[in-house]
């Protein structure tokens, strides 16, 4: 915005300039020219009143030495009464536009090497007319009119400058401003819920401020409600899942026993995290740290661990690929073991007793993909899946565990697809990026599907 200001003004100023500096150095060009031919004709005047009483020669020569021009004047007079013509001086002029002069009665002037000449006629006593030429250099004419140029020239120039000048005030009053607002979006868009717009600058951009100060109060009013309503929430289920911890004092020994204890610590230690994340000032946006993640592998071996044991109570075969050796991935351990158990928990939720699944990690160079797949009946539509509260309700299905997978891969520009299994039932891809580099899109299926075959070579 400020520099297309400086160029408006710019381009503004030098067509003013232009079109008055133009005109004006042809008016003084002119009035130079005049000023020579004004001095022509004083000069020639002189001359008249000695030819209005004497034609001799001698006496002219004096009068022309007299008068300061003898180089640059001369004078013609006509033969009369058998009496030869006598011209006096240089003659510059050609003889014809001599004798036009003398025939129109009129002064009159011609142009010659080097400049011009004034042909003034003059009436002698004899009733002849004599013709006086004046020579005008061309230097002369030309006085003073390089030099008016030139301080044409510098207004001209200085003109723009102090345009450019105050445009830039202008542009720097406009600008700075808009750059403010600027700076305070990306800082909010960062986290920084503190960023403020100084109300300033002209109307529209102080208003643009103001409604930028109210969003951002509101911004903060916002998340202060959902941070309160979470750690309500999350409270609330503390004395459900005390009743729960106190109920599995009473079930004894065993793996089910030990496994149904371990998920309601777990639970425990979740609802603790989500109360206080729920309760800190700031909220938590700071990028991953470059290092920071886990094994893929341990936490696959971990949770297959503990989903076998009620796997077994329902007759369901398991089957774990791929997690024999590390696989480092860029994501921070709860957050997979909150992805996995989400999946795994929707397979015993969602498909019958004695349905098998099984549970594949494939570590390639750029990525690695996580596959969870069963034998069950599938999901009709795997974009509404997919969709954030999509669920309908009835089979107690929100939608928010598939959500937690997405927002997992998203946050490496990875992605999830889901599709049908070598099982029979539904395939759950999660494709996590190594490189940081932006997400496969839906679109490329070329790239998807070179990559599902070499999935599928590996699961082999």
């Amino acid at each position: 915005m400020r520099w297309a200001l400086v160029k408006v003004c710019v381009a503004v100023t030098t067509m003013v300039v232009v079109a008055f500096a133009v005109p004006l150095g042809l008016v003084i060009k002119e009035m130079a020219r005049d000023r020579a031919f004004s001095n022509a004709e004083r000069q020639a005047a002189a001359i008249a009143p000695a030819l209005s009483i004497t034609t001799d020669r001698d006496q002219l020569e004096r009068v022309v030495a007299s008068a300061g021009s003898d180089d640059g004047m001369a004078v013609h007079i006509p033969a009369s009464d058998g009496a030869k013509a006598v011209d006096i001086g240089r003659q510059r002029a050609a003889a014809k536009d001599i004798a036009t002069t003398r025939s129109i009665g009129r002064a009159s002037t011609t142009e010659v090497p080097g400049g011009s000449t004034l042909l003034q006629p003059t009436a002698l006593s004899s009733g002849e007319i004599a013709v006086v030429e004046v020579y005008v250099p061309e230097s002369e004419v030309s006085n003073g009119v390089g030099t008016a140029w030139a301080v044409l020239a510098a207004v001209g120039v200085a003109l723009i400058i102090g345009s450019v000048a105050v445009a830039d005030r202008l542009g720097v009053r406009m600008v700075q401003p808009a750059q403010r607002l600027v700076e305070s979006a990306h800082e909010l868009g960062e986290g920084k819920l503190g960023a403020r717009v100084p109300e300033e600058g002209p109307n529209e951009l102080r208003l643009a401020a103001v409604a930028f100060n109210s969003m951002a109060d509101q911004v903060v009013q916002l998340l202060a409600n959902e941070r309160e309503l979470a750690a309500d929430l999350s409270h609330r289920l503390r004395t459900p899942l005390t009743v729960l911890r106190l109920n599995t004092a009473s079930l004894g020994d065993g793996p089910a026993a030990e496994q149904t204890r371990a998920a309601v610590a777990q639970l425990e230690r979740e609802v603790d995290t989500i109360i206080r994340t729920a309760r800190e000032a700031k909220p938590q946006t700071a990028a991953t740290v470059i290092g920071a993640g886990c094994d893929a592998s341990e936490v696959v071996r971990e949770r297959m661990d503990f989903w076998s044991a009620l796997a077994e109570d329902e007759g369901r075969k398991v089957r774990v690929a791929g997690a024999d050796r590390p696989v480092r991935i860029p994501v921070a351990r709860a957050d997979l073991v909150a992805a996995l158990d989400a999946l795994l928990g929707n397979v015993f939720r969602h498909t019958p007793e004695g349905t098998a699944f099984a549970v594949d990690v494939h570590n390639s160079e750029d990525a690695v993909i996580v596959l969870v797949s069963d034998a069950g009946p599938g999901i009709v539509d795997p974009e509404a899946a997919m969709a954030r509260g999509k669920g309908s309700g009835s089979d107690g299905s929100t939608g928010l565990g598939l959500d937690i997978v997405r927002r997992l891969a998203e946050s490496t520009g990875g992605d999830v697809r889901i599709g049908s299994s070598v099982l029979g039932g539904t395939e759950v891809r999660i494709w996590i990026q190594l490189d940081g580099r932006a997400p496969v899109r839906r679109g490329h299926r070329g790239s998807v599907r070179r990559r599902r075959r070499g999935v599928g070579a590996s699961r082999v």
